[in-house]
């Protein structure tokens, strides 16, 4: 079993004090509240498209290291891509998550998102990383 400190990795604690995604998007085209109520989590993601592709995405809100890292990661890697390359990276993340996806190839299209793979090793702590790609799935 992993110890805490190995979840948190500079990667992670980089992302979840970063601001470069958090801000608000003038005139999204969906805006969706996504609440964790086990720990307080709540976030606001917003999204913005272009045709088939998402132009931009942000986020407002507060939570833990995890739950802002992972948001963070997420609109960095979708930012760019199309609704179904989105809704496929989300679903492998997820798949990640709860360990039903562990091919390493399959999950290199995820990218940054990798280093948060060890919290499937803390139950507590799976709905913290899960909370924006569950409101993203939602929204798409």
């Amino acid at each position: 079993m992993n110890d805490i400190n190995s979840i948190y990795t500079d990667l992670i604690m980089e992302q979840s004090t970063s601001t470069h995604n958090k801000k608000k998007i003038e005139n999204p085209d969906k805006c969706e509240m996504g609440r964790n109520p086990s720990c307080g989590d709540e976030i606001s993601l917003s999204l913005k498209m272009d045709g088939d592709k998402i132009a931009d995405m942000a986020f407002e809100g507060h939570g833990c290291a995890i739950s802002q890292a992972s948001t963070s990661i997420m609109i960095d890697l979708l930012k760019g891509k199309t609704r179904e390359d989105a809704k496929d990276l989300v679903k492998t993340f997820i798949g990640m998550i709860k360990r039903e996806i562990t091919d390493d190839a399959e999950l290199e299209k995820l990218e940054d998102a990798q280093a948060l793979r060890n919290i499937s090793n803390m139950p507590a702590r799976v709905k913290c990383a899960l909370l924006a790609w569950h409101t993203l799935e939602k929204m798409l």
